[in-house]
């Protein structure tokens, strides 16, 4: 199973304050859902609540929570990344997108293979952070600049980071 990880981050790793995204980037929006359209999206309960307790329409919904007794409808519950996985590869897919928050990004990220890193060009308060990608474990395959624009408060870089020998 391939574990990717798909998140925007600002200059200073920050990806949220108060279970919100910090800016609105309509191309970002679309270049995660054309990303994990159809593929298992793994989040956080927290992550999920501020998805308004909905799940993402066309997609396997798996949310990871402490509480043993928390259900929703339309997702699949599990209570650590491990079973989050499983459900996924029983369900025969070969990839899954760990989607938030910075408690599931911080455990999934030492067994992923693949980032989808939008990389907003601004420095921002958050209370929640992306750890950063070290060049020891991580190349970047791929990068595409985009200007900030009348939809677009910030510039932008959508980029593909790939572990070393994965």
């Amino acid at each position: 199973m391939i574990i990717s990880l798909v998140v925007a981050a600002s200059s200073n790793h920050a990806i949220g304050k108060d279970n919100r995204l910090l800016w609105h980037l309509p191309d970002d929006m679309k270049f995660f859902k054309n990303t994990t359209w159809a593929m298992p999206v793994i989040m956080g309960r927290k992550t999920f609540a501020s998805l308004n307790g909905k799940p993402l329409n066309g997609r396997l919904n798996i949310v990871i929570t402490r509480q043993q007794d928390w259900q929703a409808e339309g997702v699949i519950v599990v209570h650590s990344l491990a079973e989050a996985v499983q459900a996924a590869t029983e369900r025969y897919y070969l990839e899954c997108y760990v989607i938030g928050g910075g408690e599931i990004y911080r455990e999934a990220l030492p067994v992923s293979q693949k980032v989808y890193l939008t990389r907003v060009d601004t420095v921002i308060d958050g209370d929640t952070f992306f750890p950063e990608l070290d060049a020891e474990n991580w190349v970047l395959q791929s990068a595409r600049n985009c200007p900030a624009d009348a939809k677009h408060a910030f510039a932008y870089a959508f980029q593909l980071w790939e572990r070393k020998n994965a």
